[in-house]
């Protein structure tokens, strides 16, 4: 046996095991996923796709709208022709109109031939991916603006959303190129952040994702080497917008930033802006965490509540690796849903990264705090803090005057918390009864008043 062996599944299986979550997730879901041209000039197709197919490997139904704006500009200058834009929109006249249909021609052939892929040892290796596109999409003129006629450029006017859901529920994925035609057969140049925006709305999708150059909204925006603002409340995203120049450039973030905003205002859950230039940027979006771009959702995803019979499970599984490490007292499935009502839980889509219970001896005044956990994925990011500001509150309004711990390794946490130390005699009767003298664990105890 090699080291790599070795070692592989030490690194591997805590992986696989965290990313399962998301997996049962998003299972059946819905995301639309645009992609620039300039992914395919940087060579990034192939990668791409392999990510793609992935996902819709794992149950994730797959709508794909592509860009062509630097393949145009690359035909139009071999042509002798400018590439002319105002507005933000491209200015089509006939010759851009030609160019966009030929560039529009072969990225099609390049996007198929990458999904038909099936070389041994690649992940598109045993999948079967049936590529399906169309006439999905009615164009209308952006016409004359400001005495800039568009020309031949136009803008969504109707999603066949019925005949694309027809197509990604029989297990195939849709590719959407950025041309539109009219009811009279005139065909108009899009946008592909329009047809992304436009399609993630007519579907009510999941998810709406921008793989591009940016690299996501920094957390100051007047600051473009701040970190990445992982997520993003739809109010500050439109306050950000406001305030912000209106036409930016498609390697800025803002460019993307307002078709999120249109998505979540229209119903979209969550829209994403993503790097293309970090490899497998889109499954760590997807299956991570926190990401590594931008997500921009109607209200905050994640949420401090009360725990139900549903959380169990997620309880369960949060706990486990405290409890096999001695960190935390055992406790059983029958236990937890017996209590599960003392239960407080911190939920990020879908996912159970926090707990903590209340256990409350009225007639002492007092209550037990127990189970207080946060996942070592997000450890330090105030969790903690959040559960035991609401489990106070909660104990504060039984009218009970102090809340007590029980730990053999956290102490100090709670000590720079304003828990005190006290004597295992102080504990209410009932509960110094359940004491577990072998285990000496350090009472702690803070008063609310």
């Amino acid at each position: 046996m090699t080291a790599t062996s070795f070692v592989f599944p030490h690194t591997f299986v805590p992986w696989f095991r965290a990313v399962a979550p998301y997996i049962h997730a998003y299972r059946g879901e819905t995301f639309v996923v645009g992609m620039p041209g300039e992914l395919i000039a940087a060579g990034k197709l192939n990668s791409f796709v392999q990510d793609l197919a992935i996902m819709h490997a794992m149950g994730i139904k797959i709508v794909l709208a592509h860009g062509f704006r630097p393949q145009v500009n690359e035909q139009l200058a071999a042509k002798g022709q400018p590439a002319r834009y105002s507005h933000g929109l491209r200015i089509t006249d006939a010759v851009a109109l030609d160019c966009a249909q030929e560039a529009a021609g072969q990225l099609r052939f390049e996007i198929e031939a990458a999904f038909s892929q099936g070389l041994p040892n690649t992940p598109m290796a045993n999948a079967t991916v049936r590529v399906v596109s169309g006439n999905f999409l009615t164009a209308r003129p952006v016409g004359i603006v400001d005495g800039v006629d568009f020309q031949h450029s136009g803008l969504v006017r109707r999603v066949d959303a019925a005949a694309i859901q027809r197509a990604i529920d029989t297990g195939a994925i849709v590719l959407l190129s950025p041309f539109g035609f009219s009811p009279t057969g005139e065909a108009f140049n899009l946008t592909m952040e329009d047809v992304a925006t436009s399609t993630a709305i007519a579907l009510q999708a999941d998810k709406l994702v921008f793989v591009c150059e940016s690299a996501g909204v920094p957390e100051d925006p007047n600051d473009p080497e701040s970190p990445v603002d992982t997520e993003l409340a739809l109010a500050d995203a439109e306050r950000m917008l406001a305030s912000s120049p209106p036409y930016p450039s498609p390697k800025e973030a803002m460019f993307y930033l307002r078709h999120c905003a249109r998505a979540c205002r229209a119903g979209v859950e969550r829209s994403h802006i993503i790097p293309f230039s970090v490899d497998g940027a889109l499954l760590q979006e997807v299956y991570t965490h926190d990401g590594i771009g931008t997500m921009v959702v109607d209200e905050k995803l994640e949420s401090l509540r009360e725990a139900t019979s549903d959380d169990v499970g997620g309880i369960i599984a949060l706990i486990d690796p405290f409890e096999r490490d001695g960190t935390m007292v055992k406790r059983d499935r029958n236990e937890i849903e017996r209590d599960i009502q003392a239960y407080t839980v911190i939920e990020h889509d879908g996912v159970i990264f926090g707990c903590a219970a209340l256990f409350p001896y009225v007639e002492a005044h007092t209550a037990e705090m127990a189970a207080l956990t946060v996942s070592a994925e997000v450890q330090g990011q105030g969790d903690g803090d959040r559960l035991l500001k609401r489990i106070e509150q909660r104990a504060k309004s039984m009218g009970l005057e102090s809340i007590f711990v029980l730990t053999t390794r956290t102490m100090h946490w709670f000590i720079k918390r304003g828990f005190q130390t006290v004597d295992p005699e102080w504990l209410p009767e009932e509960r110094k009864r359940k004491y577990n003298w072998d285990r000496r664990s350090q009472v702690l105890v803070k008063r609310l008043t």
